[in-house]
């Protein structure tokens, strides 16, 4: 049987323009664009990495966290589990998709 989070299918048609690619990870799975990874799903969590201007302000919706792959394991550095009120809008969740995938495209593009 193929491992598939809940919200797997949200994030590939949000993200669809960054031509991303999925890969199965830490008991979840990692959504990829320009070799990066920049989303992490598990379950019905989505978390996204972001750049230290927009994981504070992500840090700041209700019901935003820190996401940890494993109980007690360390957190994802940069990655913010976005809350339910987030995923379930689509404009909002878009905006935040586009700003972790581009954040971690123009960071691959600096270091190539």
């Amino acid at each position: 049987m193929v491992y598939r989070p809940l919200r797997y299918e949200q994030v590939m048609q949000v993200a669809d323009a960054f031509e991303v690619r999925a890969r199965r990870m830490f008991g979840g799975m990692g959504i990829y664009t320009s070799e990066k990874m920049f989303a992490f799903l598990m379950d019905n969590d989505v978390a996204l990495k972001l750049n230290s201007e927009d994981y504070a302000e992500a840090m700041k919706l209700p019901g935003a966290s820190e996401i940890r792959p494993e109980a007690g394991s360390d957190p994802l550095k940069e990655y913010v589990k976005m809350p339910k009120a987030v995923l379930d809008d689509v404009q909002e969740f878009t905006k935040w998709v586009e700003r972790s995938a581009e954040y971690v495209r123009n960071r691959a593009a600096r270091l190539a």
